[in-house]
């Protein structure tokens, strides 16, 4: 039921998007898999005749594939995906240039999930959700934020087996002085040999 719900929001999507008609042309035969990490859900996307088709647990493997943790997956959808795969959240396996472009292909067909739901509960129903979402990820993001500033300080100041921001700006600064003292140095013992050699 919900596999063929996501079917044809795609089929609404690609109808009015011309780049994704033209990217689908593009991906004719090839497919990219989706893998929720530490879980058994699996997606394959295929591009086939002009269509985006959506198949769970598909039995041969995609030209590539995306493996991510299932807020991951969500951060692809919410965020720059180069920022999530950056910072080693996804990771992509197999064709580069295809993952590549369905990855274009999905920001295009990213639906309004808002205007979605409100076509089943209504629009008033739809925009609390909405909002409640909204809150619910801002709020993760913020807590996940606080708990990694938390144990970096605890690490930091507490067990001192992690340095200070400022220490180690402090300490990379003393080695670039260093390293320019070291330069003039060598400049000068260069020029002495030269002139010992004339």
């Amino acid at each position: 039921m919900i596999t063929e719900r996501l079917q044809s929001l795609l089929d609404r999507e690609v109808a009015g998007s011309p780049r994704a008609r033209e990217l689908l042309a593009l991906l004719e035969g090839r497919s990219l898999d989706i893998e929720a990490r530490h879980t058994p859900w699996r997606v394959q996307l295929q591009a086939s005749a002009g269509r985006l088709l959506l198949e769970r647990n598909a039995a041969v493997a995609g030209t590539a594939r995306i493996v991510a943790s299932p807020l991951s997956l969500l951060a692809l959808v919410r965020e720059d995906p180069q920022d999530v795969i950056r910072r080693g959240d996804a990771v992509i396996d197999g064709d580069g240039q295809v993952a590549g472009r369905f990855q274009e292909l999905l920001a295009l067909l990213r639906p309004d999930l808002e205007e979605e739901l409100s076509r089943l509960v209504g629009d008033i129903p739809a925009h609390g959700i909405g909002r409640l979402a909204r809150a619910l990820f801002s709020f993760g993001a913020d807590a996940g934020r606080t708990v990694a500033q938390n144990f970096g300080e605890y690490f930091a100041h507490e067990r001192r087996e992690l340095v200070t921001r400022a220490e180690a700006g402090d300490f990379l600064s003393g080695v670039d002085q260093l390293r320019e003292r070291t330069d003039r140095v060598a400049a000068r013992v260069d020029a002495l040999r030269a002139r010992g050699t004339a």
